[in-house]
């Protein structure tokens, strides 16, 4: 394998990397965890244990009850003794909490429970979310098609700037994504039902995961055009050294002297040659041929 193809590999493993920490992102329900207070439901035996609060009704001098509308219930719990905590998970389609039983969940839709003032920012959200998904999954086909393209006319250089700019925009698209459901889930908190506000929250694991793909997406996107930019930087630098380089080579001089006599100058049309060897005998050392 040349070393061409083996960096698209190396290059290919962070961006498939970042698309299934966008899928188990975006199909989780954990990006933001806390803890709700809600008021224990009444229960008039010892069953319900810490979950309910414990009443009785009071009875006739003859021993028999009053009317379910006239009893009088004594509740023995008071102060924080009447709420209990539930912890919940939130994502982008469902929100769950505890069961009072403790023995399972209970889900809802979490686009029911947004008020009218943040649905629009939340399904902005999932359409970047969504479009972040796709410009990953476009970037992996990419490097997936040239890496199996063997012929010595395969164009690296344009496989990296295309994957450079999809990753870029991949990475830009899942930033907004992630800070605008933050602030479509900071207004349901304010401005949500009662019995849904979190007394307490944080962020989960698939917030951190949906980060961590945006920061592979940058890294490889950095990555892919620091090599892009070098490959262009070598080109010149390979034309220069040729197989036919171009050395300033001198004029070669005169090989003979040119004799000429001291005479005026000859009408024009006459040329003067030069006559190689040593002058003949008797011209005084000057030769003038027309």
């Amino acid at each position: 394998m040349d070393r061409a193809r083996w960096q698209r590999m190396l290059t290919l493993l962070p961006i498939c990397l970042a698309l299934a920490f966008s899928l188990t992102a975006m199909g989780s329900s954990h990006w933001c965890e806390g803890i709700r207070r809600m008021t224990k439901p009444l229960c008039q035996d010892l069953l319900g244990g810490l979950n309910c609060i414990h009443f009785s009704r009071s009875s006739s001098s003859t021993g028999s009850k009053h009317d379910d509308s006239q009893a009088v219930q004594y509740i023995w719990e008071a102060g924080d003794d009447k709420f209990i905590q539930r912890r919940f998970h939130a994502g982008l389609w469902q929100s769950c909490e505890e069961s009072l039983n403790s023995t399972g969940e209970r889900c809802r839709c979490f686009l029911g429970i947004v008020p009218a003032e943040g649905q629009g920012v939340l399904w902005l959200s999932i359409g970047a979310e969504i479009l972040d998904i796709f410009l990953i999954l476009t970037g992996v086909i990419l490097l997936g098609f040239s890496m199996s393209c063997y012929s010595s006319g395969c164009s690296w250089l344009n496989v990296d700037a295309s994957v450079a700019i999809l990753m870029v925009l991949a990475g830009l698209l899942g930033m907004v994504a992630h800070m605008m459901y933050t602030t479509s889930f900071q207004i349901t908190v304010n401005l949500g039902p009662e019995d849904w506000r979190p007394q307490t929250w944080d962020y989960g694991w698939s917030y951190c995961l949906a980060w961590g793909s945006f920061a592979l997406c940058m890294a490889v996107s950095v990555a892919t055009m620091s090599r892009y930019t070098t490959a262009q930087a070598e080109v010149p630098r390979a034309r220069k050294g040729g197989p036919y380089p171009q050395h300033n080579t001198p004029q070669p001089g005169p090989s003979q002297k040119v004799w000429q006599t001291g005479a005026t100058p000859h009408p024009v049309g006459h040329v003067f040659t030069n006559v190689p060897g040593h002058p003949p005998p008797g011209t005084g050392g000057k030769v003038s041929m027309c």
